[in-house]
């Protein structure tokens, strides 16, 4: 069945292995690196046929260094993920995932975070130009536009971050809650005409931070989000022990409960995480957890959570 996920970090592994900070020093390989859960073999090998790649700026980074990192992983998408592999296909506006054919991979340029631009909106119209087609304004740190999900302050959004939105609604580009606070998600519901919350889980099955109340998830199936299912188990037990697919189902059974069965997704957040789900290790694996939904879900519901609900509720 065919897979759409909403999240992964393999720009950012991309860039460390490039700098010479970690992987023996030697560049990665999308086509076929083992340390990355989503290289090119692995996304084939799982059916997927759309995967969204993450621009992630460390909050270590100094400030006036971000800009640099976020363009040296958007040079990296184009170079090494589409510029080596054909099959490759960039995503730059809605209407292409209508055009990809048989055997090609739709490619999605994505923000997690707003501190690559700062307070330069002139920055962040040039990554609407580049091809970012979702932005979410923060990681789990502070920055000018909001507070993030582990900010002890748990503030909402910035006047810089409303005026991020409403941007992202001009350019059709999802506002991603899935690192927001509490209040920030409800500064974001309030303005949005795009939400989407790209790899969190249900709080009322797991209570971490990152993922969402009730009456969020509520909120983002009456305003035309979605909320798709993250895959590290922190967010899916609270610990580190052993988590099993069937876990990872509870979270879907209870959005399904909620009323989100046409409005559920993937974002697995793969090379972003450190522990794994049994059977769900890398995106070559994703066939089992299409087979585990199918025991209990029907077969349209199925491809639903898998690539349909995606594509009828992306922007218009």
């Amino acid at each position: 069945m065919k897979i759409i996920d909403t999240h992964c970090d393999v720009l950012l592994k991309l860039q460390t292995a490039k700098r010479g900070i970690m992987y023996d020093r030697e560049p990665l390989s999308f086509k076929s690196s083992k340390q990355l859960n989503s290289n090119l073999y692995r996304l084939k090998k799982g059916g997927v046929v759309a995967q969204f790649f993450a621009i992630f700026i460390h909050p270590d980074v100094p400030s006036d260094e971000k800009w640099q990192h976020a363009l040296e992983q958007i040079d990296l998408f184009y170079s090494e993920i589409l510029g080596k592999n054909p099959e490759m296909k960039h995503i730059k506006q809605w209407e292409d995932f209508d055009c990809l054919a048989d055997g090609e991979i739709g490619a999605v340029l994505t923000l997690e975070g707003a501190d690559a631009f700062g307070n330069d909106l002139v920055k962040l119209r040039h990554l609407y130009r580049l091809g970012v087609l979702s932005i979410g304004l923060t990681w789990n740190n502070a920055n000018l536009c909001a507070d993030g999900a582990e900010e002890p302050r748990g503030g909402g959004l910035t006047l810089l971050g409303k005026e991020v939105v409403k941007l992202n609604n001009e350019n059709r580009v999802f506002t991603d809650v899935s690192h927001s606070t509490v209040k920030g998600f409800w500064d974001i519901i309030e303005l949005a005409d795009y939400p989407i919350a790209s790899h969190s889980n249900t709080r009322a099955i797991c209570d971490h931070p990152r993922n969402l109340y009730d009456d969020q998830i509520k909120s983002m199936f009456q305003n035309n989000g979605l909320v798709h299912i993250v895959f590290w188990p922190p967010f899916i037990k609270g610990d580190l022990e052993k988590t099993t697919i069937a876990d990872l189902i509870k979270h879907i059974d209870h959005l399904c409960s909620l009323g989100g069965v046409s409005r559920i997704g993937f974002g697995s957040d793969f090379d972003g995480i450190t522990s794994f789900t049994e059977g769900l290790e890398n995106a070559s694996h994703y066939q089992n957890l299409i087979d585990e939904l199918l025991n209990y879900y029907s077969e349209n519901e199925v491809k639903g959570f898998a690539y349909q609900n995606f594509l009828d509720h992306r922007p218009q």
